[in-house]
């Protein structure tokens, strides 16, 4: 059970507050972004807010000042004085925009993923599409799993975030049927190539380590995987990926 620290609705036309909504399984989209600090801190942010209007546009749900709606939104509910170690997460559809915010659990180094055959509708998207997945994820501890999404005996991406996956120290990932988030682009330029292939389920064990990434794991390291006698081989990538991204987080700017 998710537990909030904040959740609000508001009415797209006039901004004034609803009923909370969360919008899983409407037609929408949503991004969910790491708040931290005092005062507060979001990485990433204007990325994440560039990529929440092209999907709106994709959507045909972008109008006329929705940037700015969205921005003075997150404003508005973020509290100065509050020690943040959070995720924010804002979701629209044609009516209402909704901004929640929740723990954010730190992945255990002990992190298995259960494999399910399922893809996810427009997975180039962040839709909202996501209630199977959310049907899982609300039965695991998500310091310690997640769900591997597959599709015609092909790895995709998992219930929260990007997969990446080491071998002969090159990095590879999925070649479609992925959303490509903030978080795996970052990766893209710090770590120069990351090779886009199909990814056989019966392939996995060739691979020394398995990688998550995405604004809610930040870095996680996959010990192993439901159902496949896969094992982590190595943690090399996974130190030298966290040091990155723990070095991004220092660098990142107040929030005005």
């Amino acid at each position: 059970m998710v537990t909030y620290l904040l959740k609000k609705s508001y009415q797209r036309k006039t901004l004034k507050e609803t009923n909370f909504q969360d919008l899983w399984g409407a037609e929408g989209v949503f991004t969910t972004m790491m708040i931290f600090g005092k005062p507060a801190k979001i990485l990433f942010f204007k990325k994440h807010i560039e990529n929440l209007i092209k999907s709106a546009k994709h959507y045909r749900l972008n109008k006329p000042k929705l940037k700015n709606d969205i921005l003075n939104l997150v404003k508005k509910n973020i509290n100065k004085k509050k020690n943040y170690n959070h995720l924010l997460r804002v979701a629209l559809n044609n009516k209402i925009i909704s901004i929640s915010l929740r723990k954010r659990v730190t992945p255990k180094l002990k992190f298995n993923l259960k494999l399910i055959k399922y893809r996810r509708v427009d997975p180039e998207f962040k839709n909202l599409k996501y209630k199977i997945i959310l049907k899982h994820l609300s039965k695991m501890d998500h310091s310690s799993s997640d769900v591997a999404l597959s599709f015609n005996n092909r790895l995709l991406e998992s219930g929260t975030s990007n997969i990446l996956l080491i071998k002969d120290n090159k990095v590879y990932s999925p070649l479609k049927g992925i959303y490509k988030g903030i978080t795996y682009k970052f990766f893209k330029k710090k770590l120069k190539k990351i090779i886009n292939k199909d990814i056989f389920i019966n392939t996995l064990n060739t691979y020394n380590e398995i990688i998550l990434i995405g604004s809610g794991k930040g870095v996680a390291s996959i010990k192993t995987i439901n159902n496949l006698k896969w094992k982590r081989k190595s943690l090399n990538f996974y130190k030298k990926m966290s040091y990155i991204y723990n070095k991004e987080i220092s660098k990142c700017l107040i929030y005005k």
